[in-house]
Parts: structure tokens; C-alpha cells; sequence
């Protein structure tokens, strides 16, 4: 079983590679957020600095796209909200069990994400476009919800993978 696990590991640094790439537009996004907002607050007191229509949306939709991918990112490093309160308690394969169930239970809700949010962007987000930038489209107000389940059956995947080689590993050992 151990070469199995080692076969797959070699993928690991695609992984990272994928977690730098959201990290990065994470961040770029706060950057262009910080910008933005500064920009729009100091041209309301400053008469030389302008004060785009668009600003307020153009922030809106980078927070959105900074909301579900910092949330697929704590997928990946297992930092999200989770119960913990009786894993000393229990024993450490009922515990991996219950890793691999609450995951499960994430990539259900990713897939939803996926399908039901890329008609939604599609289907709705189509039809209209920004209020203070009418030539583009809402599409880009939508398409955060599957880009984000995207992001997270991608690290679902290898988390469950994680959840698995721990469980055969303890197997092996005792």
C-alpha cells in the first residue's frame, strides 16, 4: 500500500502550485480592493482625485472572489470552522473516519456550487450587466460560487487523499 501513496505524492507539488496561484490572486485582489476603496474615499474630500461610479461594485465583486477562494484555501490547510472538542477522545481512526464524512459532505456541497452557481452566473448573470459599467457583464458577480467549487473539490480531493494514506498508514504501523 505504501507505494501507492508514494506514487501519488509525487502530484503533491501540483497542489501547492495551485495554492500559490489562489493565494496570489487572493491576494491581488485585497490589493486592488485597498486601492480602489482609498482612491474612491479620498476622491469624495479631494476635488483633483476622481470618484468612479464604478468603484463600489468593482470592490464588491473583488470581495466576493476573495471570500469563497480564501475559503477554498483553508480547505487546503485544513483550517476551516470545525468541531474538535472530542477528538482526544476518540480514537485516531474514528476521528479520520469522521475527516473523511465531514469531507465528503464539503465536496457535496462544492459540486452544488459548481453546477447550480455556473448556470446561475450563466443563466442570470447574462441577462444584466453592472449599473455603473453597463458593457460588462453580471456574469462576474456570479461566477465567484463555481470558481470556488471549483477550487474546492480540487482540495477536497487531496485532502481526502490526506484523510486515506493517514488511515492505512496507522493501519500498517500497529
Amino acid at each position: 500500500m505504501p507505494s501507492i501513496f508514494a506514487k501519488f505524492d509525487k502530484i503533491k507539488p501540483v497542489y501547492d502550485k495551485i495554492y500559490d496561484v489562489v493565494l496570489l490572486i487572493c491576494k491581488l485582489l485585497l490589493i486592488t480592493d485597498i486601492l480602489i476603496t482609498t482612491m474612491a474615499v479620498a476622491g469624495r474630500y479631494v476635488s483633483f482625485i476622481p470618484d468612479p461610479a464604478w468603484s463600489e461594485e468593482v470592490v464588491l465583486s473583488a470581495m466576493s472572489y476573495m471570500a469563497v477562494l480564501s475559503a477554498a484555501l483553508a480547505i487546503r490547510r485544513n483550517s476551516h470552522i470545525r468541531m474538535t472538542a472530542f477528538d482526544k477522545y476518540l480514537p485516531e481512526k474514528v476521528i479520520i473516519v469522521l475527516d473523511i464524512i465531514a469531507d465528503l459532505a464539503v465536496f457535496a456541497l462544492a459540486v452544488v456550487m459548481l453546477v447550480v452557481g455556473w448556470r446561475y452566473a450563466v443563466q442570470l448573470g447574462g441577462r444584466g450587466t453592472y449599473v455603473s459599467m453597463p458593457s460588462v457583464s453580471r456574469f462576474w458577480m456570479y461566477f465567484p460560487i463555481p470558481l470556488a467549487g471549483i477550487a474546492m473539490i480540487i482540495f477536497l480531493i487531496e485532502s481526502m487523499y490526506n484523510h486515506f494514506k493517514r488511515f492505512f498508514i496507522i493501519k500498517e504501523e500497529k
